[in-house]
């Protein structure tokens, strides 16, 4: 018997596109309910109780309302909100962070997928922490260049109007409050004694994602160059087929935010020298920022081949 699917709230960006990759699969069942009762509350208790696992693409609140509407001890649940990402009892969807993420994701029965931001900020910060290179106290810094397609429906029809603000042919930086979503995420999974001062930048493009992390290499263990560190990520992620590491050129160049549009891939890049070093993560914010890592996810949880159905 197939898995059961059920993904509430499928109309936004991130369900949409868990749908149109899970529409062509024959491994599994999909649940749909109909559109006119997308809000009865009845129909969507009753599809999340007969579903095996069911992916919440909700606001935080409705994705808290649907954990509570499952009435059984089996459905699983992959919620993309940021609900539940540092809740007690839930399992961190980054699969390349464990070592074993058949035994710590495969099994689990809730598992939070993590932010666009978050995603780009931990594949670099945390291994460096794990290994105690990186001080857990170390005031870092980073900033995230995005797609407006991570803005959500609304922030997608403002870029793509006839007549568009002039500012939005611009870069624009925003959260300047410092109250990001993704912080306490960041923090809390990287094993920060702080939360980093964090500048996310939206751009005129559809997506892709490029985060970056600023360090000097005198405060890090062993004090390792820029080199180094590309070499102790590349040692980190050997053998992942989603997460690869750039081989290290003293040169600098241009890295383009979009460069891994479209696929399901995270590549990071280390540029630098002796002194000091950036950690720049590339990827989709819509795919392994998003609705790929929800699948990885899913297929982990369902025992399935990890990358299935997923872009290289």
């Amino acid at each position: 018997m197939k898995p059961r699917i059920y993904i509430d709230g499928k109309e936004g960006t991130t369900g949409l596109q868990i749908y149109e990759r899970l529409g062509a699969r024959d491994d599994i069942e999909l649940l749909l309910i109909e559109d006119d009762k997308r809000k009865d509350l009845s129909e969507r208790r009753r599809l999340i109780n007969a579903a095996d696992l069911i992916f919440l693409c909700l606001p935080d609140a409705a994705a808290a309302e649907a954990v509570s509407l499952i009435e059984n001890d089996h459905t699983r649940v992959i919620d993309a909100s940021t609900a539940h990402r540092t809740a007690r009892g839930w399992v961190y969807g980054f699969p390349e962070l464990y070592q074993k993420p058949e035994e710590t994701i495969g099994k689990a029965r809730f598992v939070a997928n993590p932010g666009c931001h978050a995603t780009g900020f931990l594949s670099t910060v945390a291994p460096l922490v794990a290994l105690h290179i990186l001080p857990p106290d170390y005031p870092l810094t980073c900033y995230s260049l995005t797609g407006y397609s991570g803005g959500g429906k609304k922030m997608i029809a403002e870029y793509e109007a006839d007549q568009k603000a002039e500012e939005l042919y611009s870069p624009r930086v925003y959260g300047t409050n410092l109250r990001h979503k993704h912080l306490p995420e960041m923090q809390k999974v990287a094993g920060l004694e702080r939360p980093p001062v964090f500048c996310p930048v939206v751009d005129d493009y559809y997506k892709g994602m490029e985060t970056t992390v600023m360090l000097h290499n005198r405060y890090l263990k062993g004090q390792p160059t820029a080199e180094e560190l590309t070499l102790i990520l590349s040692a980190y992620y050997a053998q992942q087929p989603l997460v690869s590491v750039s081989p290290y050129t003293p040169e600098g160049t241009f890295l383009a935010a979009n460069a891994l549009a479209g696929t399901d891939r995270l590549e990071i890049t280390v540029s630098g020298y002796e002194d000091q070093a950036i950690l720049t993560a590339r990827f989709d914010n819509l795919g392994k920022g998003a609705s790929g890592a929800a699948v990885q996810n899913m297929n982990l949880m369902l025992g399935l081949e990890p990358t299935t159905g997923l872009k290289r």
